[in-house]
């Protein structure tokens, strides 16, 4: 038996969604804990592409049993049509497949008016936010005003909840925000609708889990954007709403922390970024839009490209920390195959001085200049490599170095985006 916590260990978009997918072969339960639809993962099976917003990745394994956990929020419109979608290509046969957590909170039309326009008024200070509603939507759920799926599927208790908050809302919208107000009509329809197709997919992910746990299964806890979006422990305010690090599967799953075994932290051979905070590594340059291009950098949620920057091992050493990483899975070394010279951000310079951890004031993460070291490239096409032996010795010297400055071992190295082109290294379910 083990229990194992897949985190990204960057900005997000690290290629969690593939990895979750080549690990679901030794889960019995894969769960999701945090985040909403601002999240994509984009899988690749033979020649299909399926981009995932909230359903676990490990839907695509047949009898695999996907959960959502208490700690997401869940728009759905968009989590309906994940599953027409996935029907339509031949997944998630048997409904028992998905189960929703009855606490999950529910991403309602003003949360989302509510993000857009906020956004727009923010101008030059935006956050970078992907308008989905997502933040408004913990913010009632922390201030105890959010609507839960236990209640959206009981329409007294609906009704009643909107007609006492949409007031509120309106009022927002319309005096402070200069935006229509909603028809409490309209959404008390629209919802109720998804209410009927959501209540067979009810459970509660706490009890399941921790009975799967007694009789000794594997569980594989699937997590959205990356540490460094961290509500407490990110750059802040450039972060998302949840807790995206290790410790928030626990909280957003209702699993309790002596079950955890193993955390492996995703991790780019570069880096890159979504949206606006500091990024000292970010390469604005023909370099930058190299690996922008050939990495395919462009959101799988939104489409916005993302800033590109070399490998950042002080962020890194950071997502080790707050995580307590077992492993590193490295994505997308294919990127570096036509580079002579590959650079690894190994400190921080900061008016003059050497800075070795990850600055917890924004302000002062973005004064700080990377402190590279240069590494040869290895001018190989790596997307045909099966074994980790078979990478060119430059290739491996480039993994090695990036244990050695992160402080943690590599558990899995991918090569491209199809599930052939993963070398496991070490599996963290024990057995390869």
């Amino acid at each position: 038996m083990a229990n194992v916590i897949i985190v990204g260990a960057q900005w997000g978009d690290e290629g969690k969604g593939k990895v979750v997918d080549i690990y679901t072969e030794y889960a019995n339960d894969v769960v999701r804990y945090q985040g909403g639809n601002n999240a994509g993962h984009t899988l690749v099976v033979g020649d299909e592409k399926t981009v995932l917003h909230l359903i676990p990745s490990g839907i695509l394994h047949e009898g695999k049993r996907c959960i959502i956990g208490n700690g997401v929020v869940l728009d759905p419109e968009v989590f309906i049509r994940e599953i027409t979608n996935l029907k339509k290509k031949g997944y998630l046969k048997d409904d028992s497949q998905l189960v929703i957590d009855g606490n999950v909170h529910v991403i309602m039309p003003y949360h989302r008016e509510i993000d857009k326009a906020r956004e727009a008024r923010s101008g030059a200070r935006k956050i970078g936010t992907t308008g989905r509603g997502i933040g408004p939507t913990y913010e009632d759920k922390i201030g105890r005003r959010g609507i839960r799926l236990n209640d959206l599927v009981k329409p007294q208790v609906f009704a009643r909840k909107l007609k006492e908050i949409l007031p509120e809302k309106n009022f927002y919208l319309e005096k402070f925000l200069g935006q229509n107000p909603l028809s409490e009509e309209a959404i008390l329809e629209e919802y109720s609708g998804y209410a009927q197709v959501l209540e067979k997919y009810l459970g509660r992910a706490s009890l399941i889990l921790n009975e799967s746990i007694e009789a000794g299964h594997n569980i594989l806890f699937e997590g959205a954007q990356g540490s460094l979006l961290d509500i407490d422990h990110g750059t802040y305010p450039y972060v998302t709403s949840s807790s995206t690090i290790a410790g928030g599967a626990c909280t957003g799953a209702g699993v309790g922390p002596r079950f955890i075994d193993e955390v492996i932290g995703i991790s780019k051979a570069y880096v890159t970024r979504v949206g606006e905070g500091p990024f000292p590594t970010e390469l604005n340059d023909e370099m930058g839009e190299k690996l922008r291009q050939i990495g395919q950098e462009f959101g799988a949620t939104t489409g916005r490209p993302r800033r590109t920057g070399w490998f950042d091992a002080v962020a890194l050493r950071e997502a080790v920390r707050t995580n307590g990483l077992t492993g590193l899975a490295i994505t997308k070394l294919d990127v570096l195959n036509e580079l002579d010279t590959i650079k690894i951000c190994t400190a921080y310079s900061y008016h003059g001085d050497m800075v070795e951890t990850f600055p917890q004031d924004p302000d002062i993460l973005a004064e700080c200049k990377p402190v590279y070291e240069e590494m040869e490239g290895w001018n190989s096409d790596l997307s045909g490599v099966r074994s980790y032996d078979e990478l060119p010795e430059k290739a491996r010297l480039y993994l090695k170095k990036l244990e050695e400055v992160t402080g943690c071992p590599i558990a899995l190295v991918s090569v491209g985006p199809r599930r052939d082109q993963t070398m496991q290294v070490k599996n963290p379910f024990g057995s390869n």
